[in-house]
C-alpha cells in the first residue's frame, strides 16, 4: 500500500497521480518501477497512474487528461460534467475534453481531445478539483459548437435549469463572442428569456409558419379580459383559434404554469380554441406546425387555401392527415 506524501496526493485526486508529482513527493525511479511492478499503479497515459487495475472511473479519466497535459483543465462537455455530476446526458461516453494554452502544441493522448485556447487563466477554475473551463463559458461553448440551433438551446436551457448561471448571465457571456455560430438567434432568445418576452418566437412564427403556407393573417397581442386579469394573446384568428408562443425553456413557478392553465381555459369558456407552441414547433419543425395549424382553422370555419413554402414542404400532407411528424 502506497503511503506518505505519495497517498495523500492519490487521495486528493481520486487515486491518480503524475510522474512529477511522484517526484515531487520524494519518490525515486526506483520507487515508481517497483509500485508498476506490484500493480499499485497502472499507467493510464504515458506519466500518468491510477492506484487500481480495472477500468478507470470518469473522475479518474478526466484527471488522468488533465495531468498528461498539464497545465491544462476540462473542458467542453468534460467541463459540464465535472460541474454537474453524474446524469449528464452522454456525459460519460465520448473523448475527455480538455483545454491548454494557445501557445502550447502537443500531442492529445488516446481517448482526449485537446484545445488551444486565448484567455485559458480567466476562462478556467484552477482551484477545483480537477480544474476546469467556468461553468457559463463551458455551457456557451457546447452549445455554439452545436449545428442545430434548437440543439444549442436545449444545451442552454439546461444549464439554467440547474441553476448554475441565468439566461441573463448567458446572453452577456455571448456578447464577449461576435463571431459564434447562431450568435445572433442565440442572443436574442436568451434575451427574449431573460426580459419575459418571445419576440424570437414570434417572428419566427410569422415568418416560417404562417406567412409562407398563406395562413390568415393573426391578429398580435390582442388585449383580453380573464379571471387572471388583463391578458395578451399572442396571435388571434378570427376563427376562434388562439395560437400562444410559448418561449420559456426553464422551469417556471407552479404559480406562472397555474396563471397560463388559467388563461387558456378562459379562453375555451370563452368559446375559442387555444393551442402553445415553442421554438421545436416554429423552427425545427414549421411546415408540420403549419399543416396543423390549417387543420385547426378548417375545423373552425377558413376558407383559405394552404400553401406549400417550398419544394418538399410536408404542411399539405400533415393537412390531409399523414403521420410524418
Amino acid at each position: 500500500m502506497l503511503t506518505g506524501p505519495v497517498s495523500r496526493v492519490l487521495a486528493d485526486q481520486a487515486g491518480v497521480v503524475s510522474r512529477a508529482q511522484l517526484r515531487t513527493a520524494g519518490a525515486a525511479p526506483h520507487d515508481i518501477a517497483r509500485w508498476r511492478r506490484r500493480r499499485e499503479l497502472v499507467v493510464v497515459h504515458p506519466g500518468v497512474y491510477v492506484d487500481h487495475t480495472g477500468d478507470p472511473s470518469w473522475l479518474q479519466r478526466a484527471w488522468a487528461a488533465v495531468l498528461a497535459c498539464e497545465p491544462a483543465a476540462l473542458w467542453r462537455e468534460s467541463a459540464l460534467r465535472a460541474h454537474e455530476g453524474p446524469g449528464r446526458p452522454g456525459s460519460e461516453e465520448g473523448p475527455m475534453h480538455v483545454a491548454v494554452d494557445r501557445s502550447r502544441h502537443l500531442t492529445a493522448p488516446a481517448g482526449v481531445r485537446v484545445h488551444r485556447r486565448v484567455r485559458l487563466d480567466e476562462r478556467s477554475l484552477w482551484g477545483l478539483a480537477p480544474p476546469r473551463q467556468r461553468y457559463d463559458d463551458a455551457a456557451l461553448e457546447v452549445a455554439l459548437g452545436r449545428d442545430d440551433p434548437l440543439d444549442a438551446i436545449e444545451v442552454l436551457a439546461r444549464a439554467v435549469q440547474h441553476r448554475r448561471t441565468t439566461a441573463q448571465r448567458l446572453a452577456d457571456s455571448l456578447a464577449e463572442r461576435p463571431r459564434a455560430n447562431h450568435r445572433d438567434w442565440l442572443d436574442g432568445v436568451l434575451r427574449d428569456i431573460a426580459s419575459g418576452t418571445c419576440s424570437v418566437l414570434e417572428h419566427g412564427y410569422l415568418t416560417l409558419v404562417e406567412r409562407p403556407h398563406g395562413l390568415p393573417t393573426a391578429l398580435r397581442q390582442p388585449a383580453a379580459t380573464a379571471s387572471v386579469g388583463l391578458v395578451y394573446r399572442d396571435n388571434e384568428y378570427d376563427t376562434g383559434l388562439v395560437v400562444e408562443l410559448d418561449g420559456r425553456l426553464f422551469h417556471d413557478s407552479a404559480g406562472q404554469r397555474d396563471a397560463d392553465f388559467e388563461r387558456d381555459l378562459d379562453t375555451a369558456v370563452g368559446g375559442q380554441d387555444t393551442r402553445r407552441l415553442s421554438y421545436g414547433q416554429v423552427y425545427d419543425r414549421p411546415c408540420s406546425t403549419a399543416g396543423k395549424i390549417a387543420r385547426l382553422l378548417v375545423l373552425e370555419g377558413w376558407r383559405g387555401r394552404l400553401l406549400p413554402c417550398r419544394p418538399g414542404c410536408v404542411a399539405s400532407r400533415i393537412f390531409a392527415g399523414d403521420r410524418i411528424a
